[in-house]
């Protein structure tokens, strides 16, 4: 496009050339009222025989107005050039006789300027007509480049925006193809572990019923029982992976209520540590309490505070290093006017792109071969949502093969 507009340009340069020269040219007449004598012989009737040139007839000022004038017909008002107007001399050499003031530095620079001249023939009417040349115009533009850029600036803004549009369109569609791609892949996640968590606890109900139906265990009330009690902690099982799914739909919708009051943060977690000693016994692990804060009052929901602290630990479990007991260390100290709370463990560890990605809702992290870890991947994005719901932040810090740390941070309550 530049390259097609700088042809142009320099076509009608040389137009207005050339319709200036003509104009200039139809004034036949060798001599006209007003303009200086040149020899004795004026205005005796030997005007024929004095030859005018265009140099006595027209002054800088005339030949700009006419170069304005044909400049602004070939739509280019704003166009910047010098000109001059030469003679030759007995050498043959350009004599300047009219001269703008910026015309010989433009002349100069032939690389970025662009010139143009055309010859004056003797007027007609005079001895010398058909002759050759004896006046020449040059004309010269500056900087044609910027002339012509100039002239496409919105043109090129154009260009430029509807470019931009579609590469924009290009990233969006790019973009939205992957997240649905992600959307895929966590959706078939999402439904492996659901199938997976709801078919165990359903299969072993099926054995269970199974069991009770022969006759031997139905005349053995112990039996009976232990049945029981299978079928109703697997009950319970598949309520509170039900719950959880609910919950995170009631999270996503701002719908769940939380029931703010000020609570202690240290008795809380000391309630819910009390829920693991089962849990650590069998896999010989231990949690030590450091709850060193001097003030642990905080604002919060006591149910969410607990299922959150609930979350951490759990995980701390699950994810400790095969053949190695869960050591969990859980400490609190006072930052300003908050409280933090660190769960530390010495399990698995995570590498950092699980790390970005672990409060994101139905991810997963690897766990190469083993498939004892078991969930939805809902649990640290509640942790998330909830925290964040209660006025608090968590970040998580882990290095793979050595453990991870997470700081829970509430805001104190204000008395």
């Amino acid at each position: 496009m530049v390259l097609v507009r700088q042809e142009q340009v320099k076509y009608q340069v040389i137009e207005v050339v050339k319709e200036v020269t003509d104009d200039i040219m139809q004034n036949k007449g060798a001599f006209q009222p007003g303009s200086p004598r040149r020899n004795w012989l004026d205005g005796l009737g030997w005007e024929s025989f004095s030859p005018s040139s265009v140099a006595s007839r027209y002054s800088v000022e005339d030949l700009d107005r006419k170069f304005r004038l044909a400049f602004k017909k070939s739509k280019l008002p704003d166009l910047t050039y010098e000109f001059a107007l030469a003679s030759f001399d007995r050498m043959g050499y350009n004599v300047y006789e009219k001269v703008t003031p910026g015309f010989f530095a433009a002349k100069e620079d032939t690389v970025h300027n662009f010139s143009v001249n055309r010859g004056f023939t003797p007027f007609s009417g005079t001895i010398g007509e058909s002759l050759m040349a004896s006046e020449v115009l040059f004309v010269v533009v500056p900087d044609l480049q910027q002339v012509v850029l100039r002239s496409l600036r919105w043109n090129i803004a154009a260009s430029v925006l509807f470019t931009l549009i579609i590469v924009l369109a290009f990233y969006v569609t790019v973009k939205t193809l992957l997240q649905q791609k992600k959307l895929s892949e966590i959706k078939n996640d999402f439904i492996n572990n659901m199938t997976h968590e709801f078919k165990t606890p359903l299969a072993t109900i099926s054995l269970a019923v199974d069991a009770m139906r022969n006759e031997k265990v139905m005349q053995d009330r112990e039996r009976l029982a232990y049945f029981n009690g299978i079928i109703k902690e697997e009950n319970l099982r598949m309520n509170r992976q039900v719950e959880t799914i609910l919950k995170a739909s009631q999270l996503e919708r701002n719908e769940i209520q939380l029931s703010m009051k000020p609570v202690s943060l240290h008795i809380i977690v000391e309630q819910v540590v009390s829920n693991f000693g089962l849990q650590l016994e069998n896999a010989q692990g231990k949690i030590d309490l450091q709850l060193k804060a001097t003030s642990d009052r905080v604002v919060a929901d006591e149910i969410h505070l607990s299922n959150l602290i609930n979350n951490l630990i759990d995980n701390a479990i699950k994810y400790a290093k095969e053949g190695v007991p869960p050591h969990i260390r859980i400490s609190s100290a006072l930052q300003g006017k908050q409280v933090l709370l660190f769960i530390e463990d010495n399990g698995m560890g995570m590498s950092r792109d699980t790390l970005k990605r672990i409060f994101e809702k139905f991810y997963r992290a690897h766990t190469g071969n083993r498939h004892n870890v078991k969930g939805f991947g809902l649990g640290l994005s509640y942790v998330k949502t909830v925290t964040e719901a209660m006025g608090g932040q968590v970040k998580a810090d882990s290095t793979l093969g050595k453990g991870s740390q997470f700081t829970i941070s509430f805001p104190l309550a204000v008395y």
